[in-house]
């Protein structure tokens, strides 16, 4: 019987991991041109860093992988991580809370699982937290970040939209919901379940009045939450913190020059989000999407300290970018006989050349095609025969004049 990889994994081939770590790299260099450092946190968290201070939602919690983690005569129920912002957010407080701003990224998998199996459990990100920094230009700086990361991928037309979890907190926390219940009915809101929003009706009409033009809400500048805010500030001026908020940031994207669309119904999945959320796609696709959770470290035992972030979907952009170019500097060699001396040589050229930079590949078989150069290796005097790039073949006596023909125009 042949064994079958997990339902919801996949397998990254040769190609689709040159893609991966272009993506990576990418990455990498944005986060370093941009003053950010890299972390790694654990792939085995204890549960309870999800649970105890209601970080994720029951919803969320039902999905993680979780065992008993034995230890002697006791234990303790851990989980494979299902976010990878909380474990930055404990990593933080445990190691370096005493530095005033944190700017961290991380590349990392988390899991969650789904039941067909037809969605993967197993999901790649990017990820970026700026922590110690409250301000609308830390918002902006993160924004900016992912779209240039974007950008050095090769990726066009990237749609950004904006909510703002405070605004949909005030509205529903005015229906008297618990933090439990925001998200869930939320989410049954934007679903189009009426038989919430008769139930809401029935205790709250003015707020169910004005939902209807809040989720209705899509424009591509501020002035769209300005109109918003009038009528608000005449009927419900508890709104106007967040609805100030979402219109400053708004205007300071819009100023240095980040094009966007104000869509509160894409603020799904706010569990932990206090203020602006962003998401981005090309055509439909999601690609990435973060916010500012200010509450999220004191939440966890650490001091009141603001923070944000986003992460960039791997899975969804591999898909996407494409693979950088082969390397122009392979070259395979091909031993013509198992004589010692004759095989000697051959692995003391394939050492040469990768300690010169070149990608050197030893007794291909058949012969490897997508190289720039292949050379022979034979028993004799003049024992190299170097070939390639539609030149004729040289003969060559030693390693240096192997070299000197790959590095000068004959080779060319």
């Amino acid at each position: 019987m042949r064994v079958q990889k997990s339902k919801g994994t996949r397998d990254l081939l040769p190609d689709e991991m040159r893609r991966f770590r272009r993506i990576e790299d990418v990455f990498r260099g944005v986060c370093a041109k941009c003053g950010y450092k890299e972390v790694r946190t654990p792939t085995v968290e204890y549960l309870h860093l999800f649970t105890a201070a209601g970080t994720l939602t029951p919803g969320s919690l039902s999905k993680v992988y979780s065992f008993l983690d034995w230890d002697g005569w006791s234990g303790e129920r851990v989980v494979l991580r299902p976010d990878g912002t909380i474990p930055v957010a404990r990593l933080y407080i445990d190691n370096i809370s005493r530095e005033k701003i944190a700017r961290l990224f991380y590349v990392t998998n988390i899991f969650a699982f789904e039941e067909t199996g037809k969605e993967d459990r197993e999901k790649w990100q990017c990820g970026v937290e700026l922590i110690g920094a409250g301000s609308t230009a830390a918002d902006a700086e993160l924004v900016n970040m992912a779209l240039l990361t974007l950008r050095e991928l090769g990726l066009k037309d990237v749609g950004l939209k904006l909510s703002h979890a405070g605004l949909i907190r005030a509205l529903l926390a005015g229906f008297g919901l618990s933090p439990e219940e925001q998200g869930k009915v939320f989410d049954q809101i934007l679903d189009g379940d009426l038989a919430v929003l008769a139930r809401l009706r029935d205790k709250t009409p003015e707020l169910v009045r004005l939902l209807t033009p809040l989720l209705d809400l899509k424009g591509d500048s501020s002035s769209f939450l300005k109109n918003l805010k009038a009528v608000f500030d005449r009927n419900l001026p508890e709104f106007a913190p967040a609805l100030d908020n979402f219109i400053t940031v708004a205007d300071l994207l819009t100023a240095i020059g980040i094009k966007y669309e104000i869509d509160i119904a894409s603020g799904r999945g706010f569990e932990y989000y206090t203020g602006v959320m962003f998401q981005l796609f090309v055509e439909d696709i999601k690609i990435g999407g973060g916010g500012r959770y200010d509450a999220l470290i004191p939440l966890l035992g650490g001091e009141d300290v603001p923070a944000s972030g986003f992460a960039l979907y791997v899975p969804s952009l591999l898909g996407l970018v494409k693979a950088p170019a082969e390397d122009s500097s392979s070259v395979s060699i091909i031993a013509r006989s198992n004589n010692p001396g004759v095989l000697k040589s051959a692995f003391d050229l394939a050492q040469e050349l990768r300690a010169a930079g070149f990608v050197a590949v030893l007794n291909p078989a058949p012969r490897q095609t997508g190289v720039r150069w292949h050379i022979e290796v034979r028993a004799g005097a003049a024992r190299f025969t170097v070939s390639g790039s539609g030149k004729a073949s040289r003969r060559a006596k030693d390693i240096a004049s192997v070299l000197r023909l790959l590095r000068g125009s004959d080779a060319h």
